[in-house]
């Protein structure tokens, strides 16, 4: 039988921010396709080594974890130095940030941009020849609904994605001529730990305000970019929106 991924002979991903939530629920998704990871994160080393080691074994694929601060260019060049073919990246690297604009630091408004934004950048930039070194390629940012509308006490998490989906915009139109696809995904409210911080009241209204009427999954963020992974390189450019029909 024909793999779906033998189409267009995609066989290596790199998903940053891979340890938990959306990363992982993505990273087992391209495993399940015969995609050879490398998988990266921050803080989680021995999670990420656990995660590689699972889907190594459930799916007879090499994956390499890598511990990388991909807001750093010396970190983000280390790992491309053990990177020779790559056929996906998935920028998924993410933090937020809840408070006040003026009650926020320069460190923590720095932090944000640095790990929501300069990590696309960077990644990115060592990502792209690789690919135009084969004509193809798949780029694809996970961003926010908030780099679209903003939100209130959110505001640098806001503007870092929307730098993602400016920045998603721009590099298509350049890698277009080079049959490179870039699309992000704008995800509205998904159970992860990253909206730990929201009490089980906070969680139930904004289930309430959303049309599909639950809280979206890690697992659709990952349907969602196998179905960019297998949509024509002529969809590009696009900021998908994944809510639910909140926004």
């Amino acid at each position: 039988m024909t793999r779906k991924t033998d189409i267009l002979s995609p066989k290596y991903a790199l998903v940053t921010g891979a340890s938990r939530g959306i990363g992982a629920a993505i990273a087992e998704a391209l495993a399940a396709e015969g995609f050879h990871l490398y998988l990266t994160c921050l803080r989680s080393a021995d999670r990420l080594a656990e995660l590689a080691a699972r889907l190594s074994s459930a799916y007879g694929v090499r994956c390499t974890p890598v511990a990388a601060d991909m807001g750093d260019p010396k970190d983000v060049a280390r790992l491309f130095a053990q990177i020779d073919s790559l056929d996906l990246v998935v920028n998924n690297a993410g933090v937020s940030y809840v408070g006040l604009l003026h009650e926020m630091s320069d460190a923590d408004w720095q932090g944000v941009m640095r790990t929501n934004l300069d990590s696309v950048f960077y990644t990115s930039r060592l990502a792209v020849p690789l690919m135009l070194a084969r004509h193809s390629g798949r780029i694809i940012n996970i961003s926010s609904v908030w780099g679209t509308v903003g939100a209130s006490t959110e505001v640098a998490y806001s503007a870092s994605k929307g730098g993602v989906n400016g920045f998603t915009r721009a590099l298509a139109k350049e890698l277009a001529p080079s049959g490179i696809a870039v699309n992000a995904i704008a995800c509205g409210v998904i159970d992860t730990e990253m909206n730990g911080f929201l009490s089980a009241e906070d969680m139930e209204a904004l289930r309430a305000e959303i049309p599909a009427d639950r809280i979206g999954q890690p697992s659709e963020v990952a349907e969602a970019v196998l179905s960019l992974l297998r949509a024509p390189s002529y969809l590009t450019g696009q900021v998908i929106t994944l809510d639910g029909g909140w926004t």
